[in-house]
């Protein structure tokens, strides 16, 4: 039973990585709306760093499932 709660609260650690990766996303929109030229120089950077958001909330997910079955 406590593992299930540890877990449930590991995973409020992907709140952080789900708000970033929505504003990372409505910026590079917005950059993109104001200045269609320059999506070549956005897109690696807005990757790379959706990747690295992204990778945080897995590591959160990685967490709770071993809390759980351990």
């Amino acid at each position: 039973m406590d593992s299930n709660l540890a877990a449930g609260l590991a995973m409020i650690g992907a709140i952080g990585p789900g708000i970033g990766l929505g504003i990372g996303f409505s910026k590079a929109m917005e950059a993109l709306g104001r200045n269609p030229d320059a999506a070549g120089t956005i897109f690696v950077p807005y990757i790379l760093g959706l990747a690295l958001t992204e990778a945080i909330g897995i590591y959160c997910f990685v967490v709770a499932l071993i809390l759980i079955f351990t």
